[in-house]
C-alpha cells in the first residue's frame, strides 16, 4: 500500500511538469496511460514495454504486458469526463488495425506465435474517475477481416 502511495505522488509530480511542456490533451492521455500501468500491475500483470513502435510502423502500443504466459498489447483510451460517451467508443477499424499490425511486427521479431497474444483495452475517465480492463477486446481475426 505504501509503495501504491509513492508512486502516485510520483505520478501526479509527472503530470504537473507535463502540462507546463504539453498540451493539456496530450499530458492527459499520458497521465491515462501511468494509471493504466499502475492498474495492469495491481492485476498481477507485468508491464515490459510502454508507448513501443516498431521501425516504419504507424501504429503505437501503449503498454506491451505479459500476463502469465500472455503476451498482451494494451490499447489505453481516456476521457475527462463521459459527457460525449465511453473512450472505448475511439477505437475504430483502422485503429484495431494499427495495434494489430505493430503486434504482429512485435511477435515475429520475438519468435512468437500469435496464440500467446491478445489484445486488451483500459479506459480512463477521469470526472468522475473510472478505470475499466477489458480483456480480449479484439483479437487478431479483427485484422484479418479489415485488412
Amino acid at each position: 500500500m505504501l509503495l501504491r502511495n509513492i508512486y502516485a505522488v510520483f505520478d501526479a509530480i509527472r503530470h504537473r511538469a507535463r502540462l507546463r511542456q504539453w498540451k493539456e490533451e496530450a499530458a492527459l492521455g499520458r497521465r491515462a496511460e501511468d494509471l493504466a500501468h499502475r492498474h495492469l500491475q495491481s492485476r498481477g500483470l507485468t508491464v515490459v514495454e510502454r508507448n513501443w513502435m516498431g521501425p516504419g510502423l504507424r501504429a503505437e502500443v501503449d503498454i506491451i504486458a505479459w500476463d502469465g504466459d500472455t503476451l498482451v498489447f494494451v490499447e489505453v483510451k481516456s476521457r475527462r469526463t463521459s459527457e460525449h460517451g465511453d473512450p472505448e467508443r475511439a477505437i475504430d477499424v483502422e485503429k484495431r488495425r494499427h495495434v494489430i499490425s505493430a503486434a504482429r511486427y512485435f511477435l515475429k521479431r520475438w519468435r512468437m506465435d500469435e496464440s500467446r497474444a491478445r489484445f486488451d483495452l483500459v479506459t480512463v475517465v477521469f470526472e468522475p474517475f473510472e478505470i475499466r480492463h477489458i480483456a480480449d477486446a479484439w483479437s487478431f481475426d479483427d485484422g484479418r477481416r479489415i485488412s
